[in-house]
């Protein structure tokens, strides 16, 4: 597999491909919402501010239509660069993987049957706790009844995930979990300013070093949401996060219940783990000692600019797009090549 790459514990990166070539997939995106994304200049996500709240019904939409039926466009920045929805359909489709959405507290619902978890959005954590530690509970819980029969359907399960703001509130997570480490940005000029004094107001309020204090006070939705797929589908499958530093503050919360990082790997883009702003292989390697696969995608070879402005910094990743490129190239043997033709054909149809 010469175009994923393999960091952190390669044994570990070895095994856990020969376990998954040619073998099922099951992929789960999980979307949600966070008040911190309405900080302005804090995320890129959605072209103008009163669309941020459509991000995630938006992608959901994207993968399984191919167009948006929440808005009338696809999710873009404001000078045309695609949602990476695009990838993560191009990969799934190619490789006959079949989705479910889980909605832990989208602002709002797509238009597609989901998985509901009930819970409420999450609030700003510069200005309030995040989710009542009633909320973190029952995203664990529900998680976990999740995880059991994904897990139980599939060799390996991908868990991708749709949350603009999303980054400052891992950011927080990690800190409140002692683990140092810049995040990553949809924007190629990190505002790591503005994210750190958000995740600073928001550190004063926690009191304890709880797990479920620090996601209540600094957290989003997601984070236990995944936290709880991934204890109880690693039990019985394989599972790739697929997500750069937001899957780094669902590991840390998982080890604080109790999870060792079995049958599981990161799965990102090489625009992630390039990003000379986020470190997000010493911050997984804080963590715990999993692999983190790196699909090599070649969008710098790509002929359409909103697909070059990946390689150049803008977006990276998202909507579990690393990982489904990696799931498809697990599953198919399809190369980086084979798949930015692919894209490239998927992005013609929507412009």
């Amino acid at each position: 597999m010469h175009d994923i790459e393999i960091l952190g514990n390669k044994e570990k990166g070895l095994e856990f491909i020969k376990q998954t070539e040619q073998k099922k997939f099951i992929f789960s995106l999980v979307i949600s919402y966070t008040e911190t994304s309405e900080i302005p200049g804090i995320t890129m996500a959605g072209e103008h501010p009163d669309l941020i709240k459509f991000t995630g019904p938006a992608d959901a939409e994207f993968i399984h239509y191919g167009y948006c039926r929440s808005i009338s466009v696809i999710p873009m920045t404001p000078d045309g660069k695609p949602t990476p929805a695009l990838l993560t359909k191009t990969a799934l489709e190619a490789a006959s993987i079949p989705s479910v959405v889980i909605n832990a507290g989208s602002k709002v619902s797509p238009k597609l049957p989901f998985i509901d978890m009930g819970l409420d959005c999450g609030k700003n954590i510069g200005k309030e706790p995040a989710l009542s530690l009633d909320d973190v509970g029952k995203a664990v819980e529900y998680g976990r009844i999740i995880g059991r029969f994904l897990g139980a359907s599939t060799d390996c399960v991908i868990i991708g995930e749709s949350i603009p703001g999303g980054t400052t509130t891992a950011l927080g997570v990690l800190e409140g979990f002692g683990i140092t480490g810049f995040v990553s940005s949809s924007m190629p000029k990190n505002p790591v300013n503005l994210k750190i004094q958000t995740v600073k107001d928001g550190l004063k309020r926690l009191r304890s070093k709880d797990p479920f204090e620090i996601i209540s006070q600094l957290g989003d939705p997601m984070i236990p949401t995944i936290a709880g797929i991934l204890s109880t589908a690693s039990e019985i499958s394989r599972v790739i996060l697929a997500g750069g530093t937001q899957m780094a503050a669902v590991l840390a919360f998982a080890k604080s219940m109790g999870f060792d990082g079995k049958n599981t790997a990161i799965g990102t883009t090489s625009y992630v783990t390039e990003d000379n702003s986020a470190n997000l292989v010493n911050m997984i390697l804080q963590i715990l000692d999993i692999p983190i696969l790196v699909a090599k995608l070649k969008l710098a070879e790509s002929k359409i600019s909103g697909l070059n402005s990946y390689a150049e910094g803008f977006v990276k990743e998202g909507a579990g797009a690393g990982g489904a490129s990696i799931g498809c190239m697990l599953k198919t043997g399809i190369d980086a090549k084979g798949l930015l033709d692919l894209t490239e054909k998927e992005y013609s149809k929507i412009t």
